[in-house]
């Protein structure tokens, strides 16, 4: 019995609330319905706030709500998790009111919505650079800002993603081998301009071993004429390797590569 009561109750409560948003909707009164767009931001029914001030943020253009009012609909946005719309709100406001009181957390806020609509490594990456350039900004701005260390911290993991990204296109390239031409050489190009891209990526050894694996799987594969050279171009690569990572987690794999380097050096003949 008690169940059916509380459920009887809920329902209640339910169209009551839908009769007063409907009626809200219908008012006129512009105050009353900033009043309940900031009671329904507060409760945390985000689309209904959304709903309210997409309507109220052009009549409170000169008003003494002008700012706040297109803040909290960046703020319903971005709780709702459409972070597109979030960051196109946040990014009118610290255009339009470059010194206003919310125009410090809404450059945060634009950049970190674009930092979450960032998609994975494999796909194109204009968000992720828009995203770096973003927060680049607002540390440049707000450097000593509570919020400072977190945009670093973000803008590193985003440069990350740009460092897989070119690591995947290496190992592409890699894999390809001489499939419709030399790809091995692509490879070794591709870590060659991460490294200097991404000189403190957690990736830097893994592109320094793709080209130490170019080089050895391109001199097997190339001819008896070819080899010494290129044999010679990956005892070259595994010093580079060593000297860098001399206890790397590679070691083993670039000592056969040297090992077999070598026998292959001394087997084959010269071209002089």
């Amino acid at each position: 019995m008690r169940l059916k009561y509380s459920y009887f109750l809920l329902v209640i409560l339910l169209f009551a609330s839908c009769g007063e948003y409907n009626k809200i909707l219908k008012s006129t009164d512009t105050n009353l319905k900033y009043t309940y767009a900031k009671k329904y931001f507060e409760e945390g029914k985000y689309e209904r706030s959304i709903t309210l001030l997409e309507e109220l943020v052009p009549f409170m253009k000169g008003t003494a709500n002008a700012e706040e009012s297109l803040y909290l609909l960046g703020q319903s946005y971005y709780n709702s998790k459409d972070y597109s719309s979030a960051t196109q709100i946040f990014t009118t406001y610290y255009t339009t009111y470059p010194k206003g009181e919310y125009a410090e957390p809404s450059l945060f806020y634009s950049a970190y919505g674009m930092y979450l609509d960032s998609p994975d490594a494999r796909l194109d990456q204009t968000k992720t650079y828009t995203a770096i350039a973003e927060f680049q900004r607002y540390m440049e701005k707000y450097p000593q800002s509570e919020r400072a260390e977190q945009a670093k911290n973000y803008m590193f993991e985003l440069q990350e993603k740009l460092a897989y990204k070119e690591l995947l296109a290496a190992q592409l390239y890699l894999n390809l081998g001489n499939y419709m031409g030399n790809n091995y050489e692509s490879a070794i190009i591709t870590a060659r301009e991460a490294m200097k891209s991404y000189p403190f990526s957690k990736y830097v050894e893994d592109y320094q071993m793709i080209m130490l694996r170019s080089r050895y799987e391109y001199a097997q594969r190339s001819t008896a004429k070819a080899q010494p050279e290129r044999f010679r171009l990956v005892v070259d690569e595994y010093f580079n390797y060593k000297n860098t990572f001399p206890e790397g987690k590679f070691v083993a794999e670039a000592d056969k590569y040297y090992r077999e380097a070598q026998k292959k050096i001394e087997l084959l003949p010269t071209n002089n």
